[in-house]
């Protein structure tokens, strides 16, 4: 399967698409090291509706979908975030809702499904995975959202560019949580020809980080896999479709641990009042080890839910087991 870098074109149409059901997120300056250090700055996805800023993708997705099987139902692949912005949107249009979730996914974002009305399958995560490598799971019909590499889910989250340029003009870097690419790979696509001066950086965190390692070895590479908190980002392998644009569209990436990222979501709370699952916080915390530069850093807080027990620990100043 090949994929096409998203296009300015192509993010200007799906902005045009996902208007009324996408806010667009502030981003505002925050100093997590003090008021005589420079501000990080916070795009706060963590304002959309779900939580998320997977709402645009699968918002866009939809959007373009075939009415006909559509009618069918849609289903997707996903440990959360994903899966709420498209029963979302499947609430919405009156279709059934399948989600297909690794067992160890978070009931902050599993719990929301049952309320927007989506049936849940829990499957072991080295099995959900491979739905994103083969993009196929057995008794699902109707229109299948893949969570990373779609393009019309990449062309969503490619909002987030013009967005952050229309703010910001003299953005030099953008740090992007890496899931599996369609968010850092959907923004750097249209930054590309938006803003080919804006560095984009993926960010990883060191118990689930392939990118970094591929990129390292210069062709994609296998790593061990360890779940922690941080449940929104990470694999065992970059997806074969997604690796010619992430070589290729990103500035590189950002390794963090698992206490950096329980630091920034510390800080995102206590100092910017912001609360980041994991995943999100994982972009302030690659910025503060100040490998994406000292210019002017842009940090895509990708998502805000966390479980609260977890919250708790982080803000007592523990990590979560």
């Amino acid at each position: 399967m090949t994929i096409a870098s998203t296009t300015l074109a192509e993010a200007r149409a799906a902005r045009e698409r996902i208007a009324r059901f996408v806010v667009r997120t502030p981003l505002v300056p925050a100093w997590l090291e003090g008021a005589d250090e420079p501000p990080v700055l916070l795009k706060l996805e963590v304002l959309q509706p779900i939580g998320s800023f997977k709402l645009r993708g699968a918002s866009h997705a939809l959007a373009v979908a075939d009415p006909k099987a559509l009618a069918r139902g849609v289903w997707t692949a996903s440990a959360g975030n994903m899966a709420q912005g498209v029963a979302w949107q499947a609430r919405r249009l009156g279709v059934p809702c399948v989600v297909v979730a690794p067992d160890h996914a978070p009931r902050a974002k599993l719990d929301p499904l049952e309320r927007l009305g989506a049936r849940v399958q829990l499957i072991p995560f080295a099995e959900w995975f491979e739905i994103l490598r083969t993009h196929a799971y057995p008794g699902m019909q109707g229109v299948f959202v893949h969570p990373v590499s779609d393009p019309a889910v990449m062309a969503g989250n490619a909002t987030i560019a013009l967005e952050l340029i229309e703010d910001r003009p003299d953005l030099t870097d953008v740090i992007v949580p890496w899931g599996g690419g369609g968010l850092s790979c959907g923004i750097a696509g249209a930054m590309r020809e938006l803003a080919p001066h804006v560095a984009v950086w993926a960010c990883e965190v060191d118990t689930a980080a392939p990118l970094a390692a591929s990129l390292a070895a210069g062709e994609p590479t296998r790593v061990e896999y360890r779940a922690s908190f941080v449940d929104g980002i990470g694999g065992p392998f970059v997806l074969p479709e997604m690796w010619p644009l992430a070589s290729s569209l990103l500035a590189g990436s950002i390794v963090v641990t698992i206490p950096q990222v329980a630091e920034a979501v510390r800080l995102l709370a206590t100092r910017a009042h912001v609360i980041a699952e994991g995943a999100g916080a994982s972009s302030v915390a690659a910025a503060r080890t100040g490998r994406a530069g000292t210019g002017r850093v842009a940090c895509i807080v990708s998502g805000g839910n966390i479980d609260p027990a977890k919250l708790g620990v982080i803000l007592a100043g523990g990590v979560p087991t």
